[in-house]
């Protein structure tokens, strides 16, 4: 009798903590999953902190447009490094020689294109790179490993960006993903279904500077916290209810 009560318990209990993979599975579909390959999605900001560097094959002449500055500590010889610009509130930078240029809309590509308009009278067939210092992202909530993580690349998707902060736990709403955004100085608030096959559609699928992705807990992660459904509790239920059969058949 109570070796039957215990494997109905156990059975019970294992039925129970199995999770559909219609719960967990992202990009659902796949039959329709359209996925847009974007090699450049970041559009330059005011705040933001840019490195400019201008490369030909006649070095001395890119001196000018390549200023450089020291970092370490005083009276200690340090590293040089070029020296960086702050986007200002009008979206402009003040560039050495040809002075102000207007940055704010354009990817790095499309700006570094635009510097090398302005200085082919002073270098010709210039290399121009420009990169985004500043590009943080923050994820936060039902991840492995939440945080914030400076992104090296000039995009990042969202599932890129979970994919650092080691994919979600099994207790992340994967239907109401949260991406905070600061746009025109207005904070904007959207949220994304990871398993959607069209989510590429979405534009908050790529993420921009700043961006703050929340995984909120699913409501039995949030019941768990008054009680029963991890596995020391689930153990601790059955010795208790065992137990108590064993008492009440003794007599």
């Amino acid at each position: 009798m109570i070796t039957r009560i215990f494997l109905f318990l156990v059975a019970s209990l294992f039925l129970n903590s199995c999770v559909s993979r219609r719960k967990i599975a992202y990009l659902q579909g796949e039959g329709k999953l359209k996925i847009n390959m974007v090699t450049n999605n970041l559009k330059i900001k005011p705040d933001d902190v840019l490195t400019i560097r201008v490369s030909t094959a006649e070095q001395d002449a890119a001196l000018p447009f390549n200023l450089t500055k020291t970092v370490g500590q005083p009276g200690v010889s340090g590293n040089v490094e070029l020296e960086t610009y702050l986007v200002s509130n009008d979206g402009t930078i003040n560039f050495p020689i040809v002075g102000k240029v207007h940055v704010v809309g354009y990817t790095n590509i499309e700006l570094a294109e635009k510097i090398k308009q302005k200085i082919s009278d002073y270098v010709k067939d210039a290399i121009v790179n420009v990169r985004v210092l500043n590009f943080k992202i923050s994820v936060l909530g039902e991840v492995k490993n939440p945080g914030t993580f400076t992104v090296e690349d000039d995009h990042i998707s969202l599932p890129q960006a979970l994919g650092l902060a080691g994919d979600m736990t099994i207790y992340g709403k994967r239907k109401k993903v949260l991406v905070v955004r600061q746009e025109k100085g207005m904070q904007t608030r959207n949220y994304v279904d990871i398993t959607d096959p069209d989510i590429a559609e979405s534009p908050y699928y790529n993420l921009q500077q700043n961006d703050i992705i929340y995984v909120e807990p699913v409501g039995a992660k949030r019941q768990s916290a008054s009680g029963l459904s991890t596995a020391s509790g689930y153990i601790s239920l059955v010795s208790v209810i065992i137990s108590a059969v064993v008492l009440l058949s003794n007599n």
